[in-house]
């Protein structure tokens, strides 16, 4: 089966390189018309990478071709037939601009229309606000961004609300996040990773609102220059900065039956200078659930034995985040910024009434009654600083960038045994486990063209991670409720494991565009890797040798005679295990699923093959990507019986993973005032664990498809209506399966005070009052199934209102760097043509 399942694909592969090669071939003989031009910022002269470019057929205004600049700001249109045109120029913070009529017949084939200057908004609080508007999706030669700022359904939610929005991305209902089917990546924030990140995504991005997301970048197939980790890709989380000149002090919020919101940001700029300070809180509450496990144990020397579990669920949950950021301008080529930010996250979970009903041969054996609280809290600092110097010479640069982090997490349980007749607690088990995940970043880059060439550009650079986990547990237990807890006296039980990982690495890349229609861009990266760990009160092993890696990448895109554009990329990635993979600590809150880590992981190594084709028609954009990811030494894990009826499960580098996929995402522009933009994905897995022993040898294959649909409709009078719905088939997994599920969300939104302030109303998941989600685990010992229900319906109303009056700085605009760390494998179980890139990043 996988022998043809792999010829197929490959064939496939290969058979969509020829078609595409072909077909350029074809449209290259063609006698065309082209219309091309370079846009630019009227103030400074500097051209405008990626904004929108738009040509119409004068007299009727219907749309012939679109897309967005090259990183030069040049563009150019290829059209069928003669007549007259004209060409329309927008970008985020710019004014649109709309060039006169062209001409184009067989005496004037191709135009050139020179530099197209853009002017800046002038931005007036007092008067009226006026915002650019791009399309909610663009794609790039390197990335797709999904510009959130334009997505009002988000309101009132945070980054895992945006993220399941975006494509190629899925968002599970507890937060975890994977992109094209691997939960090994990478998430930045502002290009920066701070150690609450590293330590849990879905925690992360709780924290983060989604009114403080200006877009999303999801970035498949990362250059040299980023680390190695994350083998399924990066994401890029860039959040709205002030730009502008004078002060302001925005206030956000949201109130509905699930959750809430507060935020208030400040910011003053003053010449050279600028400082913001910003505060956010968000709370949960009203979160009621249910679990049910049955589990079907095989004991080859007995009988079998047969459990089932319920319990009602309760969640409540509190987050903040508060920063403070200061820049600086020294002078036209230099600038730097630093900032601080702290921030929390607190959730509590209780499991009512956690019946375990235990049967042999169909007889009932016991029932036990327990209730079980668990905490789980921590609170960040993140403290940063860069400096920038630029040259007279465009692309030439040089920065340094610092970065300190730590992440600080309790996560605790107490665990409550009833007597028989269900009316008195009799025993409690409580687990103190504290986390300790801190960082220290250094990081040099170098870019610069070569020779007088713009076709050119070489980076370089190095950097170096000290990081530093600890975690600090110990079991205790107690008779009744008054009895105080004692301490249990075993160091498998009550330990302090330690972590420390010292990462340092290189990069060279190298860019080159040639025959006018092509760009390559090679690197090559080495890092190299120490690990000292070991137990405080024990002789445990925790021996790890250090290891070195290169990683290689190549991507490679072709702009076709019409503008779409053919791209290929391959790189190699490495995954590091992350604290959660690694704690020592027993994870026993419900004492028949049992979770250790195992701090004797390596790395896993994935390879990444990808293939996509872009093009437009008629108004709408469309992208196909077909890729294979190829994962060896993977982190699985592996599940034992203990006591007879407990699931032991811990982790080991024995998982063998493949996946083929292909991607469709398209964004349309059905009229001025209605869009429509959706993808699917879907991607057919491979996994296998690779061990001989029957008892735990473990393989399975099959489909993964999910898909989303996101609607825009500007109404008269400054009113706004948005819709989103999203949906994820079953998943597999290597021992079993996780249940499908899906999403939506609908909203109005009314602007007043000549658009100063917003007001509207949401509902989320408001059709059925509670969702689903079957689980099913299977070896030759073990049958499982659970179901997860959740209360997720939601209803919201939006506020937010901006007081202030602000100006735009006509000053040079510059490149924000900043450190970004890479790493930890996350989680536990139409138109003939359209402006193009030349360069990918």
């Amino acid at each position: 089966m996988r022998t043809i399942i792999n010829y197929l694909l490959t064939t496939l592969i290969f058979s969509l390189i020829y078609v595409f090669s072909a077909y350029s071939q074809v449209t290259a003989e063609k006698k065309d018309f082209q219309i091309s031009g370079k846009i630019i910022d009227k103030t400074t002269g500097d051209p405008i990478p990626y904004a929108t470019a738009v040509l119409k057929e004068a007299g009727t205004g219907n749309t012939v071709a679109g897309g967005v600049a090259d990183d030069e700001g040049e563009f150019f249109f290829t059209v069928k037939k003669p007549g007259r045109y004209f060409v329309e120029l927008s970008y985020v913070g710019y004014a649109a601009l709309q060039r006169d009529e062209i001409e184009i017949n067989q005496n004037i084939p191709s135009v050139f229309l020179g530099n197209l200057a853009l002017e800046e908004e002038s931005v007036s609080l007092q008067e009226v606000t006026v915002q650019g508007q791009r399309d909610l999706i663009e794609e790039r030669v390197d990335r797709t961004i999904y510009n959130a700022e334009n997505d009002k359904t988000t309101i009132g939610g945070d980054a895992s609300d945006v993220l399941r929005r975006v494509p190629m991305l899925t968002v599970d209902l507890d937060g975890n996040v994977s992109m094209r089917g691997s939960s090994n990546i990478l998430v930045l924030i502002d290009n920066k990773q701070s150690a609450i990140v590293a330590n849990n995504i879905a925690d992360a991005l709780k924290q983060i609102p989604a009114e403080e997301i200006k877009s999303v970048e999801v970035i498949t197939s990362p250059s040299a220059k980023y680390d190695a980790e994350g083998t399924g890709g990066v994401i890029n989380i860039v959040t709205k900065k002030n730009k502008l000149q004078g002060a302001s002090l925005n206030l956000n919020s949201s109130a509905g039956l699930r959750g809430s919101n507060l935020g208030l940001n400040a910011s003053l700029k003053r010449g050279k200078m600028g400082w913001t300070l910003g505060g956010f809180g968000r709370a949960g509450y009203n979160i009621l659930g249910g679990f049910e496990n049955e589990q079907t144990l095989t004991n080859p020397a007995g009988a079998d034995t047969r459990i089932l579990q319920s319990a009602d669920t309760r969640n409540n949950m509190l987050f903040g985040r508060y920063n403070f950021g200061w820049d600086y301008d020294i002078d036209k080529y230099n600038f730097m910024t630093a900032s601080v930010s702290f921030g929390m996250r607190n959730m509590r979970t209780n499991q009512d009434g956690l019946l375990t009903d235990t049967y042999m041969e169909d007889m009932l054996v016991s029932s036990l009654l327990r209730d079980v609280n668990t905490d789980n809290l921590s609170n960040m600092v993140d403290v940063s600083y860069n400096y920038t110097k630029t040259f007279e010479k465009p692309q030439k640069e040089f920065s340094i960038s610092g970065l300190y982090s730590r992440n600080n997490r309790t996560n605790d349980f107490i665990n409550s045994l009833y007597n028989d007749s269900f009316d008195q607690i009799i025993h409690r088990i409580r687990n103190d486990n504290t986390n300790i995940n801190e960082e220290f970043t250094i990081q040099l880059d170098y870019m610069t063209p070569l020779g007088t060439s713009k076709n050119q550009i070489l980076e370089y650079g190095a950097k170096n991670i000290l990081r530093k986990a600890v975690s600090d547990f110990a079991y205790f237990q107690a008779d009744g409720v008054g009895a105080p807890f004692e301490e249990i006296e075993d160091a498998t039980f009550s330990n302090e494991f330690n972590y420390d990982q010292n990462v340092t690495a290189g990069y060279l890349s190298y860019t080159l565009g040639f025959l006018e229609d092509y760009t390559v861009k090679a690197g090559l990266r080495y890092e190299y890797t120490t690990i000292d760990a070991d137990f405080k009160e024990s002789d445990l092993p925790a021996d790890i040798p250090s290891y070195g890696v290169f990683v290689p990448s190549m991507n490679l895109a072709r702009k076709l005679s019409n503008g779409n554009m053919l791209k290929a990329a391959y790189n190699r990635r490495i995954q590091r295990p992350s604290l959660q993979f690694l704690n020592p600590n027993i994870q026993a809150a419900n004492p028949l699923q049992i979770t250790q880590g195992n701090p004797l992981l390596d790395p896993e190594l994935t390879d990444n093959y990808e293939l996509s084709y872009s093009t437009f028609v008629k108004g709408a954009t469309l992208n196909f990507t077909s890729y294979l990811r190829n994962t060896t030494g993977s982190i699985q894990p592996i599940r034992t019986i203990q006591d007879s009826d407990v699931i032991f499960t811990t982790y080991e580098n024995i998982g063998r993973e493949r996946a083929y996929g292909l991607s469709i995402f398209s964004n349309v522009n059905v009229s001025g005032k209605f869009s429509l933009n959706g993808s699917i994905d879907g991607y057919y897995a491979v996994l296998d664990n690779g061990l001989e022993d029957p008892l735990y040898r473990a393989s399975n294959e099959g489909f993964v498809v999910s898909g989303r649909l996101f609607g825009n409709y500007t109404l008269p009078k400054n009113w706004q209506l948005q819709a989103f719905t999203f949906a994820r088939g079953r998943q597999v997994q290597l021992q079993g399966s996780a249940g499908g599920f899906g999403m939506y969300g609908l909203n109005i939104n009314k602007q007043f005070n000549e658009r100063k302030g917003s007001i509207g109303f949401g509902a989320e998941n408001f059709l059925v009052s509670e969702f689903r989600i079957r689980n099913e685990l299977i070896t030759p010992t073990i049958m499982q199934n659970s179901v997860t229900s959740l209360r997720n319906m939601n209803f919201k109303i939006n506020f937010s209102y901006r007081i202030g009056k602000l100006s735009v700085d006509g000053g040079q605009r510059r490149k924000r760097r900043g450190v970004t760390n890479e790493d930890l494998k996350e989680g536990g179980e139409g138109g003939s043509g359209g402006a193009v890139m030349s360069n990918p990043n």
